[in-house]
């Protein structure tokens, strides 16, 4: 788009990955020059409220008049924008976040960058554009997530960066963080690369402790050496992670991982490095968290099943016949079993989140559901028999326990004891 009085250029992410050889999927635009009028004139519709944005007419791509902000209260909307049509662009970079997402591009491909983002670029390094970087608590979670993103590439958060990261976590300015725009920006960190990295970061600038004290308080609990070598129970978290994000790409079976152990902070420390009764403790907490958040129902119900019966799905071979049948029943493995392959899929990242286990053989999954398979009834057979109601049900729990214990039998003759 141009006109005699104003330009629009390709700007923040389309320029970053485009330079980086990745693929561009979306494509934010800023038009230097023009007023809303100007757009309206051509058919773009305005959205947003707090400063306009317009979509095209055919591509439905975001353009947004080149603005510049100042501060004037607390929190991420204390803002006052100017967007005239003598805003500048370079004006409008200043005002991003770090020098990587601070470029534009003209059509010819060729890119303004005031801010030394190529320069960064190259050398792989997530950098500050100003001192106004305080300004947006927000920042503190977006470089946390570009750290995490870009972490198989080699980028590290420059000092003086996270140097102003810490000064906001400091400052108290997360706190008027709404749920919805913490929530955002985590839910997106855990659906992308390396989520380990999201949360590493936030711990080490004490973000963490603020967002999310439920896991930030687990860094420095100890555990059993013998189950966990990595014995800090934070750092296991963030193995957890790890191996969930080799695992799947479900976000939502990541943020069970990520939940699956916050009983661990509430040990008495007499009785530490064990946590009997972890599980119990760690069930209002993740109730507590899910609903500060705001997280999908589903993301809530997965992440209690996870915290609840981790234990026990790894313990599976020791289970008898009637509990096997009890905890798939508490688990609603019938109904739900999608959920039911999502919390084994969890149970797996956290047994193998531990120091030098990363890549053991996890029996316990194939035994579950070879116990799920197990307990498939006849129900053309039970109908024919007139059976209904109580009786009906009965019947299916009989059948079930007994098709259970065979399968138990079974399995141990085959395999006296998994390793």
């Amino acid at each position: 788009m141009s006109g005699q009085r104003y330009q629009a250029y390709r700007v923040g992410g389309a320029v970053r990955d485009r330079l980086l050889g990745l693929d561009v999927v979306d494509i934010d635009w800023v038009v230097v020059g023009a007023t809303p009028e100007d757009l309206l004139a051509q058919g773009y519709r305005q959205v947003g409220n707090e400063f306009p944005v317009f979509l095209h007419p055919q591509t439905q791509a975001e353009y947004a008049l080149a603005r510049t902000e100042r501060k004037h209260g607390s929190g991420y909307n204390g803002f006052i924008c100017d967007f005239s049509p003598d805003v500048t662009l370079e004006a409008d970079l200043q005002r991003r976040d770090l020098t990587i997402n601070a470029m534009a591009e003209l059509d010819d491909g060729s890119i303004i960058d005031p801010c030394g983002g190529q320069q960064d670029l190259a050398a792989r390094l997530l950098r500050h554009v100003s001192p106004a970087f305080v300004e947006d608590p927000l920042r503190v979670l977006r470089v946390a997530r570009f750290a995490a993103r870009f972490k198989p590439l080699g980028f590290h958060i420059a000092p003086e960066t996270f140097a102003l990261m810490q000064q906001l976590s400091r400052s108290g300015e997360l706190q008027t963080l709404t749920p919805e725009r913490v929530w955002q920006e985590m839910s997106r960190a855990l659906a992308g690369p390396r989520p380990d990295v999201f949360f590493d970061v936030l711990q080490d600038c004490g973000a963490l402790a603020i967002l999310l004290p439920e896991v930030s308080h687990l860094f420095g609990v100890p555990q059993r050496a013998d189950y966990h070598p990595e014995v800090d129970t934070g750092l296991h978290t963030l193995l957890s992670l790890q191996q969930a994000e080799r695992l799947t790409t479900d976000a939502a079976i990541r943020y069970a991982v990520l939940l699956h152990d916050v009983g661990k902070g509430l040990t008495p420390t007499d009785v530490l490095p064990r946590h009997t009764g972890h599980e119990a403790r760690g069930l209002p907490l993740i109730r507590a968290i899910g609903q500060r958040l705001r997280a999908p129902k589903a993301w809530q119900e997965l992440a209690l099943l996870v915290g609840e019966w981790h234990l026990d799905c790894h313990r599976a071979d020791e289970l008898r016949p009637d509990t096997l049948l009890r905890k798939l029943t508490l688990l609603d493995a019938w109904r739900r079993p999608e959920r039911f392959a999502d919390f084994l899929t969890a149970c797996e990242a956290d047994a193998r989140g531990r120091t030098g286990l990363e890549d053991r053989d996890y029996w316990q999954r194939d035994y579950w559901l070879g116990a799920f398979a197990a307990t498939q009834v006849d129900m053309p057979a039970l109908l024919a028999q007139g059976l209904k109601g109580a009786d009906m049900a009965k019947a299916i729990a009989e059948q079930r326990l007994s098709q259970l214990t065979d399968y138990r039998n079974h399995y141990r003759h085959l395999s006296p004891r998994p390793g």
